[in-house]
């Protein structure tokens, strides 16, 4: 008796790693299985405790990982790539003609790996695009886009793009990149935002907020979460020192990554009055920590449209907060927050624009907060289940009709 088709996804992270990627995929995945039988291939230690206990839920197959340190570029080259094809042989060796096989775009081997031996089974092919290279590399100053390594990334995306069923991006302003390369059909890209991983609702401001009680009367404009290659927390810290004098306005600055030891460096060198770092907090006082500022920021670098990941901003808009952010017009962030009328767009890398919407929103608080109230309704759109029905009719779709090519 032939057995029905199977739904396979190849990532590095997945549940219990706590990042934003491991918990929206692990969300994905337990959607889909309602359907269909769903094995997840992960690189991520422990991940095999979570497989299945029962019908509709994935089982978990844990593929070796090593993780060297962030910073050991070189090192990390190397694990990703042998991640890539230890992945792709699992896949290799479990997929059959009438799967559907679904990878990452993290780490950036992955896709190409997956999606050739996918092929090569005769499955059908999807792809969840989270960082587009070499735009990413681009945009973040680590190559060129006429080098040879952008080169060589746009060749292989030519035939990545053609030979998918399905490509899946969080942001509208992913497909006209991806239309640039020849061949690849419209109709198989498909918009699914991710969503807010907070309850929603509008937290009016408190002044007995904890982390507002050292400035209860004053505006907080905050800058939290991931400060990675395609951010432009220097910004914000320029933005500050513009409005040091400002005595009714503060900064709370807290996250992670490479622009967060940015952010230390600067604050340890200027010892701006206005600014406040703030460790991150644990998973559970985030909610409260978001409620704590009037508006939150988000600075990205020149050039990020269709790049850069939007997640952060479905939790500010979960909390009611306005938003300010740094980035093009036509980019998602940007067009998400002009549309809902939620914040204020600025070009990036622009700390005087972006100094000048603080101001502007510390100005008329109660206009702020409004947009707040309205950033609250606005996060009603964005919501797991609506998402995660998308990706269970897409993969449901793929496996009736196979796709198009």
């Amino acid at each position: 008796m032939e057995k029905a088709p199977s739904f396979i996804l190849a990532t590095e992270f997945y549940p219990p790693d706590s990042s934003t990627t491991a918990t929206y995929l692990g969300a994905i995945a337990n959607a889909i299985a309602l359907d269909v039988k769903t094995i997840i291939l992960s690189g991520t230690p422990g991940s095999s405790m979570l497989s299945a206990t029962g019908k509709g839920t994935p089982e978990v197959i844990e593929i070796a990982n090593w993780r060297p340190p962030k910073h050991a570029l070189a090192r990390r080259l190397v694990a990703n790539t042998m991640l890539a094809i230890r992945l792709s042989w699992a896949v290799y060796r479990r997929a059959r003609p009438g799967d559907v096989v679904m990878s990452v775009t993290s780490p950036f081997t992955l896709p190409y790996a997956i999606t050739f031996a996918a092929r090569l089974r005769g499955a059908r092919t999807a792809l969840l695009i989270y960082d587009l290279y070499p735009e990413a590399l681009v945009a973040a100053g680590v190559t060129r886009q006429t080098s040879l390594v952008a080169r060589a990334l746009r060749l292989a995306n030519g035939w990545l793009f053609r030979s998918l069923n399905a490509i899946f991006v969080i942001g509208r302003d992913v497909p006209p990149l991806l239309l640039r390369y020849p061949r690849v059909r419209a109709d198989n890209i498909h918009f699914v935002p991710n969503w807010t991983l907070l309850p929603i609702g509008f937290r009016a401001p408190d002044a007995e907020n904890r982390l507002r009680q050292d400035h209860p009367s004053r505006f907080l404009a905050g800058l939290c979460g991931n400060l990675g290659f395609t951010h432009a927390p220097r910004t914000v810290f320029e933005a500050a020192r513009l409005l040091r004098h400002e005595k009714n306005i503060h900064f709370i600055l807290s996250g992670w990554g490479v622009g967060w030891a940015e952010l230390k460096t600067l604050q340890a060198s200027e010892n701006l009055e206005n600014v406040t770092l703030l460790d991150p907090v644990p998973a559970e006082q985030l909610a409260e920590f978001l409620a704590a500022a009037d508006a939150w920021i988000i600075p990205y670098r020149r050039n990020v449209a269709g790049v850069s990941i939007p997640s952060r901003l479905y939790n500010f808009l979960a909390v009611g907060r306005a938003v300010i952010v740094g980035t093009e017009a036509n980019s998602e962030a940007g067009l998400a927050v002009a549309e809902e009328d939620i914040g204020w767009v600025v070009p990036p890398e622009d700390p005087a624009k972006l100094a000048q919407a603080v101001r502007e929103a510390a100005a008329d608080r109660r206009a702020t907060l409004e947009r707040g109230r309205l950033a609250a309704v606005a996060a009603l759109k964005y919501s797991e289940q609506a998402s995660t029905l998308r990706y269970r009719e897409i993969v449901r779709r793929l496996r009736e009709d196979g796709g198009a090519n």
